[in-house]
């Protein structure tokens, strides 16, 4: 048995940004604390490249290793009216999973210790949790620690009322001409095809005249195949976007659940869920990192302070139980996903919009914000929501934004 003050179960966003943040305080009464990081060897269980988006007001972090940053975003209507408006002094920015890992790790210090191992149980206690592990060379491996945050996605998220899919695929493509506008992202373009519940948008994060990731992306309760996300982009280039000579330098992929399910985050004395199974995911845009940002640093605040580090929930209540309606409109067909979005970034300062989905908005604002949308269809879905029963979960979350 090695023994560490706190144990990290996965190195994906949570657990890398939790480990980087809690490396650097001091403990009560002991000072630095001694961090292992347990992920799993290459293979299925460790995700590819993935791409997080996130907004902040000013400078943060991560600036440092941002892929890109835009200051204007626009949304484009179904009709193909288009709202472009600056955001300052928040920022839209684009971070590759590769280069925060690579930025993050380079910064560990003697202190971190990474553990290739598949855990296969965590046992709580009284005064410590130990995990155990299985080495690649199938070398059992038992950690203890006082307090064990555990970032693995959930195999299936607890019971919810609704609970669709955020699916997308996404070409990194570069083009023989200059034909982007590398100061502004495209956040939501809903001139694509509308499903028969939920909605579909095209997402353009360009980061030269010639470069950007191009995604096309679902939200709804059935995942594409992919012949099926291969045509829907070749229609999106083509068909809307009026590109002809591009090559496609890489592919993304991911299915994001999209539930009003709760997420409890503390599962043990000394055993916490932190991340996407933490309750990370902004339920309503499948946001992930910023909520992850806000989660982690509670928990540094709480370990510094010696106090109970349970993370917290990074949504206020109220804005989960809009979300939970929102789900419940989609997924019922009442709500046109196209023109509800349409309508919310027509009719609102964007910059407020942001403030709303990162949780800083006003309670006032916040009606002023509802009456621009379908009154009548989102009236309803309360009602109806209200009465649904509370359902098994989806798969879990994989890549998240």
């Amino acid at each position: 048995m090695r023994e560490f003050d706190l144990v990290i179960v996965g190195a994906g966003a949570a657990g890398l940004t939790l480990a980087h943040f809690a490396a650097k305080i001091a403990l009560p009464g002991i000072g630095t604390p001694e961090i292992a990081l347990v992920e799993p060897p290459a293979g299925p269980a460790r995700p590819g490249d993935r791409t997080w988006c996130f907004w902040e007001r000013g400078p943060g972090p991560w600036d440092g290793v941002l892929a890109a940053r835009w200051d204007t975003l626009s949304v484009i209507s179904p009709s193909g009216a288009r709202h472009e408006r600056a955001i300052g002094p928040l920022s839209y920015k684009m971070l590759r999973s590769r280069d925060f890992e690579t930025h993050v790790r380079a910064g560990f210090g003697p202190n971190v210790h990474p553990c290739t191992a598949t855990v296969t149980a965590i046992d709580d206690g009284a005064d410590r949790a130990t995990v155990r592990a299985t080495r690649p060379d199938g070398a059992p491996v038992s950690l203890g620690a006082a307090h064990v945050f555990d970032s693995r996605p959930r195999p299936v998220p607890p019971g919810a009322r609704t609970t669709l899919l955020q699916h997308f695929r996404g070409w990194f493509v570069h083009t023989e001409d200059d034909v982007f506008d590398p100061g502004t992202a495209s956040l939501m373009d809903l001139r694509t095809p509308r499903p028969r519940t939920g909605v579909s948008f095209g997402y353009v994060l360009p980061t030269s005249p010639r470069e950007a990731l191009v995604e096309y992306t679902e939200f709804n309760r059935d995942v594409l195949d992919g012949d099926g996300y291969e045509a829907a982009l070749r229609r999106y280039t083509g068909q809307v976007l009026g590109l002809e000579r591009f090559t496609v330098a890489a592919r993304e992929q991911g299915v994001i659940p999209m539930t009003d399910a709760r997420f409890p985050t503390r599962v043990g004395r000394r055993v916490f869920r932190i991340g996407a199974a933490g309750g990370a995911t902004r339920p309503s845009t499948g946001y992930t990192f910023g909520g992850i940002q806000r989660q982690a640093a509670s928990v540094v605040r709480s370990l510094e302070r010696g106090r109970d580090p349970v993370p917290p929930i990074p949504h206020r209540h109220r804005h989960l139980a809009m979300d939970s309606v929102l789900l419940h409109a989609l997924d019922s067909g009442r709500l046109d996903g196209a023109e509800f979005f349409a309508r919310l970034f027509a009719r609102n300062d964007t910059r407020e919009v942001l403030e709303f989905l990162d949780g800083g908005s006003t309670f006032g604002r916040e009606l002023a914000m509802g009456l621009t949308t379908p009154v009548a269809a989102m009236s309803a879905a309360v009602v109806e929501r209200a009465l649904a029963p509370l359902r098994a979960g989806a798969a879990p979350e994989r890549h998240p934004r």
